[in-house]
């Protein structure tokens, strides 16, 4: 940190730090005038607006962006490919349906070990290398998996694949948030789920096109493709800077500047927004090369009241995101369809690729509308959506189970009332999820704040993936949808009340939002 103490005596940047006492609350100094943290928005042509960026997409950042997040479709990949490969697998390998959900469930639940351990180890080894780590771990589960002789080592891949899995479920959206400008870090940080999507729809493509062949080949080709985009994700990284926040933390300003230099619109913007993140980094002064020493304690042991307040909106979102069961629709999105009275396999395959088009064509949408809408509005009308959608769903799957003939009109409601559930998900909870745990943290203690809401991600989609069909074969899948609706009504009420807006603001604002009031 002595670097870092050294910079906050450069001409450049004290002449854009404010005297940060105001009776207790945050000031920063951009540009000439003071900016309140909390109360003004940023307006345009204002100092606070010329440093959080033009709202114009600056090319090195989407690229780098676009290549972080490439990682994601490996989670992706993952969902869709499984949804198709597990009646394979249970054709071939004579599995039984509890054997299906654990095979199924457990790449979610061991995925939440490599969320816990990304925090720490990105903190250390920076973000970059930690996608790395991420990749490559995959690839070596993707391998294993296409090479299974049998359910045991097919369960060894998928524990090896799970720990990359929550490497790159964490580090992907925080390594974004962190290179992006404030104008775009919603549609920016929200790329990961984007390509979550496109991974979704290419499992179900891969589905599709290898279902015709042998039932003890397909789903080892199904599975095994999974290595390929691990490989150039792998290398592509290379490619990328390091987020420039990390080496702030680091005391290495100088590689920080060119960084800022190459992602902002103008060499002032960037010297702005060094200026923000070394005024950051000051306010939690620690060793010379800080690898996370403490937020743990920070975040569990005695958080501040902000704090408290962030991990309940961050932990919150997650828990309902996941409890929301849209990750189990995906994995089972075939048995839901045969239930509703479609049995040639070709046809299920078919279906769940028009309902993986819905999912990627809505993120996209949500995606590009993010940063001009903000969070909660589009938060809010996907919860909405996808708990009438899934009362729609359940009550469509109860009059098919009491109906012997099955009409064609309620086999269709039940699969519009689904592709309208993934596809409020990915307007609201699936993109945002992402965008907003990694925006709410502090600088010092996002990497394993974000990476312990992940970690809750990954057990409730982990729990619910494993239970889903159980529960469901006691209650019937329309049961189980009019459940999953009640969860997403109470989940709409606690977006309303716990989650304000941070759109527009610079990662070193947004923390204001959660202190008190008074």
């Amino acid at each position: 940190m002595q670097e870092l103490d050294k910079s906050l005596h450069d001409p450049l940047i004290q002449s854009r730090r404010g005297d940060l006492k105001d009776e207790g609350k945050q000031e920063t100094l951009l540009g000439k005038r003071p900016v309140k943290v909390r109360f003004q928005e940023n307006e345009p042509g204002s100092d606070a607006a010329a440093a959080h960026g033009s709202g114009r997409f600056n090319r090195y950042a989407l690229a780098g962006a676009i290549l972080a997040s490439t990682n994601s479709i490996l989670l992706g990949y993952d969902i869709g490919v499984m949804s198709g490969a597990a009646l394979f697998i249970r054709e071939d390998l004579k599995i039984t349906s509890t054997q299906v959900e654990i095979l199924v469930g457990s790449l979610n639940v061991v995925s939440l070990f490599g969320s816990l351990a990304s925090g720490r180890t990105s903190d250390w080894i920076g973000r970059r290398w930690t996608i790395v780590l991420a990749a490559c771990t995959f690839l070596v589960g993707a391998l294993l998996m296409g090479l299974a002789p049998s359910f045991p080592f097919l369960m060894a891949g998928r524990v090896v694949a799970g720990v990359g899995v929550g490497f790159s479920l964490m580090i992907a959206p925080v390594y974004v948030a962190e290179l992006s400008p404030a104008m775009t870090r919603g549609f920016l940080s929200s790329l990961p789920e984007v390509f979550i999507n496109i991974g979704i729809l290419l499992g179900y493509i891969s589905n599709y096109a290898l279902s015709g062949l042998p039932p003890d080949v397909n789903w080892r080709l199904m599975l095994g493709l999974a290595a390929l985009p691990a490989v150039a994700i792998g290398l592509g990284v290379m490619a990328m800077p390091e987020s420039p926040r990390w080496l702030v933390l680091e005391g290495r300003l100088e590689e920080a500047r060119q960084v800022l230099v190459r992602t902002s619109e103008t060499v002032e913007e960037a010297e702005l927004r060094l200026g923000e993140m070394v005024e950051a980094a000051s306010l939690n002064p620690g060793p010379a090369h800080w690898n996370g020493q403490g937020v743990w304690r920070e975040l569990l042991w005695c958080p501040s009241r902000p704090v408290r307040r962030i991990l309940v909106a961050a932990i919150g979102l997650n828990f309902f995101m996941q409890a929301s069961g849209n990750d189990a629709v995906v994995y089972y999105s075939p048995e839901v369809f045969r239930d509703a009275g479609i049995s040639n396999q070709r046809l299920l395959m078919g279906v769940t690729v028009i309902m993986g088009f819905a999912k990627t064509f809505f993120v996209f949408v949500s995606a590009l509308f993010l940063d001009r809408f903000g969070r909660r509005p589009l938060l809010l009308l996907g919860s909405a959506g996808m708990a009438m959608s899934l009362a729609g769903l359940g009550m469509g799957s109860i009059f098919l189970g009491s109906s012997g003939s099955k009409p064609a009109w309620a086999i269709v409601l039940c699969v519009v009332a689904l592709c309208a559930d993934v596809s409020f998900f990915s307007i609201g909870l699936g993109p945002i999820t992402w965008v907003y745990s990694t925006e709410v943290f502090p600088t010092r203690l996002r990497a394993q704040g974000t990476s312990l809401a992940i970690a809750v991600n990954r057990l409730v989609s982990g729990a619910v993936a494993m239970s889903f069909l159980s529960i469901s074969r006691e209650m019937t899948f329309g049961g189980m949808f009019l459940m999953l609706a009640g969860v997403m009504v109470l989940a709409t009420v606690f977006f309303y009340f716990f989650l304000p807006e941070t759109k527009g603001k610079s990662l070193e604002e947004i923390g204001a939002l959660f202190e008190d009031k008074d």
